[in-house]
C-alpha cells in the first residue's frame, strides 16, 4: 500500500525555491531522491538525517511516481 504523501510532502513558495519538500522543512523529495539513487540504503539516509522517517523516504517515492504517471498521462 502506497504512503499517503500529501500528509507528509509540502510544497512552500519562500522555501527552497517551492521545490516539494518533506514536512515543511528544508530537505526536499530530489534530495532524499539523489541519496537513494546514488545507492544510500534506507537506513543511511536516516542515520545521517535522524529527523527523517522511513515513512518520509517512502512519501518520497510514492511522490516521484505519482508524479511520473501524471507526466505520462498528460503525454498521451
Amino acid at each position: 500500500m502506497a504512503v499517503n504523501y500529501q500528509d507528509i510532502i509540502t510544497i512552500e513558495p519562500g522555501k527552497r525555491g517551492g521545490k516539494p519538500c518533506i514536512r515543511g522543512m528544508r530537505i526536499t523529495v530530489y534530495d532524499v531522491l539523489s541519496y537513494l539513487a546514488s545507492g544510500m540504503t534506507y537506513e543511511e539516509v536516516l542515520n545521517d538525517f535522524p529527523y527523517l522517517t522511513q515513512e518520509d523516504i517512502l512519501a518520497c517515492l510514492s511522490y516521484a511516481a505519482d508524479r511520473e504517471q501524471k507526466m505520462l498521462i498528460m503525454q498521451a
